[in-house]
């Protein structure tokens, strides 16, 4: 999956920082960077670059990114997730619950404005 952003820096630091991904390489590549956690990768890269036929077109401002797309992460401790966003001090959207399908549950928006439900495994 890829993540398109307009600040490279804060993007990759808020996965890396609050999330706990680890990033390829010793800094950052401001043209494409990966991030992984277990299995999940991550590709973060600069929506400025992108050409003007794409479909995120960057000019386009008045359309919220990532809108109607919601990206879940499973996690093996999910309370152990929580806290650590918590501690980091990064807001929560919605807090740490058990849902009616049976998994726990919160939920996070990143710095570009890309919706993330943090849950438990099945």
């Amino acid at each position: 999956m890829e993540l398109f952003t307009s600040d490279m820096e804060k993007s990759v630091n808020f996965y890396t920082e609050v999330l706990d991904f680890t990033m390829e390489g010793e800094k950052i590549n401001k043209s494409y960077q990966p991030i992984k956690k277990g299995n999940v990768v991550l590709g973060i890269g600069p929506i400025g670059k992108l050409s003007k036929d794409h479909h995120f077109d960057p000019n386009l401002k008045n359309t919220q990114k990532g809108y109607g797309v919601e990206i879940v992460l499973e996690v093996d401790d999910i309370k152990e997730v929580y806290e650590q966003v918590k501690s980091n001090g990064y807001p929560i959207h919605g807090p740490l619950r058990m849902q009616s399908w049976g998994l726990e549950d919160f939920r996070l928006v990143d710095p570009d404005g890309y919706y993330l439900r943090i849950t438990s495994k099945q």
